[in-house]
């Protein structure tokens, strides 16, 4: 893949295939964390992050462990392991560095774990047969989407805090409805064509 190329696969992973608004992977720390803006960026930060580096490291461990002794068939349980050491691995690191940000993210530091949009960047990276550097470039584009979209629904919330819609509205459907909204707007992305 040429430069251009990897940009062109970085702003797919970024706005037209963006993980929560066409792929609806990781909705729960999507719907969870984005009550604040500030938490809902510590939150994009460290999915980014773990993205990152576990396609990195997955790439290395299925090209050289699984791929040659012919255990592919592993991927999915290695890639889990992988992600969930790197998920310990950055929770430590909060608590004793970032303690203010450790106690907002709560219970959905350990759930990214759980997100589906780790794992499945993990294994499209495979699917899509990048070589390492395309793979880190992907990982990095997905979290930076996922950031993106994390971000702009909590500044939308904030803004819903602040108005009045009918009762049968207020709470959690109008922040259903919100992200709908959001979701549409993406799509828009979908008919960009780079031919």
């Amino acid at each position: 893949m040429s430069f251009t190329d990897i940009l062109l696969m970085m702003f797919g992973a970024i706005l037209i295939e963006n993980f929560i608004f066409s792929k609806f992977y990781g909705c729960c720390p999507f719907l969870g964390v984005s009550d604040k803006p500030a938490n809902a960026l510590g939150m994009g930060m460290a999915v980014t992050f773990v993205i990152s580096l576990s396609c990195a490291v997955t790439w290395a461990v299925y090209t050289f462990l699984l791929e040659p002794f012919g255990l592919d068939y592993l991927r999915t349980i290695a890639f889990i392991l992988v992600i969930a050491a790197l998920v310990q691995f950055i929770e430590m690191f909060l608590r004793k560095f970032v303690p203010a940000l450790y106690n907002s993210l709560g219970i959905y530091l350990p759930l990214i774990t759980t997100n589906c949009a780790v794992l499945s960047s993990t294994l499209l990276i495979i699917e899509n047969n990048y070589n390492f550097i395309e793979s880190v470039c992907f990982g990095f584009a997905a979290g930076l989407g996922f950031t993106l979209a994390i971000v702009v629904f909590a500044g939308v919330r904030a803004r819903l805090e602040t108005a009045h819609p009918p009762r049968a509205f207020r709470g959690f459907p109008i922040t259903l409805v919100a992200a709908g909204l959001l979701a549409m707007a993406f799509s828009a992305f979908s008919g960009v064509s780079f031919g």
